[in-house]
């Protein structure tokens, strides 16, 4: 058995009303095709190219290991000079990734090699967001924090995006005071047996190529895998739903200094705590035996 996975909708190009309207309000997820085709960033943006322009930057890396208390958020596992991370990358497959990263702050004059797209959502300007990975690195499953809107860029290369909305949540065994599912579920392969909710979880997937853009709208489960080396954008606008503003608000004020709290008073044993209760309110849920 595999997860349920319907494919994402797809068009070449789409109005701005037509998108703001059925998709943007629907919370509909989409992939534009063609929307980057006018881009300097089109044509420019491939791994040799930022090599060129930001070899010389020391980035931060994250691997796949697992959560530890001793990590902060969103703590860097190791850092390398750009220029060696892209040697790297096409080289050989390795399961470091950048992640969230604002390189445009660092190197000003990737700003100029994209324009920000009149699609009816209020984009935040200061955060357009880059994320390296190479051949089959994988990013857990999450939504985002802040619940944003996402219009989601892929260049150099082809990614694969798995999707959940967030009425699947209950078959995802989230994490309590966490944004992840369990890490130790295998999202290209899930073991039915040992995660019987996976089963009724039904998700959507894309497999983005260079230039191709993925709208995630707000709260939304993402698992992305870099099938190539390759590279993504995001850009950013605030949740639309009141609701969302403030599970927002309370994630970023309050559930993530908990956590950190948490981890460093208990250790590793809340983490182990929280892995127990997100398969035990998981299965209580769907009246599956524990």
């Amino acid at each position: 058995m595999s997860l349920k996975l319907t494919q994402i909708e797809r068009v070449k190009t789409i109005s701005r009303e037509d998108f703001y309207n059925n998709y943007v309000k629907k919370q509909k997820p989409l992939v534009i095709e063609n929307l980057t085709r006018e881009w300097p960033a089109y044509n420019k943006w491939k791994l040799g190219y930022i090599k060129d322009i930001a070899g010389e930057k020391t980035v931060p890396l994250y691997d796949d290991r697992p959560v530890s208390h001793k990590d902060g958020f969103n703590e860097a596992h190791a850092r390398m000079k750009m220029a060696d991370y892209i040697d790297l990358l096409q080289k050989e497959p390795t399961n470091y990734r950048i992640f969230l990263y604002n390189l445009m702050k660092e190197v000003p004059s990737l700003k100029n090699d994209f324009l920000w797209p009149d699609m009816g959502l209020k984009l935040i300007k200061q955060l357009p967001m880059l994320f390296f990975g190479g051949e089959n690195s994988k990013v857990f499953i999450h939504y985002d924090i802040d619940f944003s809107n996402i219009m989601h860029f892929h260049f150099h290369g082809k990614k694969r995006c798995i999707l959940f909305a967030p009425e699947q949540t209950p078959y995802l065994y989230k994490v309590p005071h966490a944004l992840i599912s369990r890490e130790d579920i295998d999202f290209d392969n899930p073991d039915f047996d040992k995660w019987p909710a996976l089963q009724y979880a039904e998700g959507l997937v894309a497999d983005l190529e260079h230039g191709e853009m993925l709208y995630m709208p707000e709260g939304y489960w993402h698992y992305m895998k870099y099938v190539t080396p390759g590279f993504s954008m995001s850009l950013r606008s605030l949740p639309r739903k009141p609701s969302n503003l403030i599970k927002a608000a309370y994630n970023i004020a309050i559930m993530r200094h908990f956590d950190g709290f948490m981890r460093r008073y208990k250790g590793q044993s809340w983490i182990d705590y929280k892995n127990e209760q997100a398969v035990i309110r998981t299965h209580k849920k769907l009246n599956i035996p524990v």
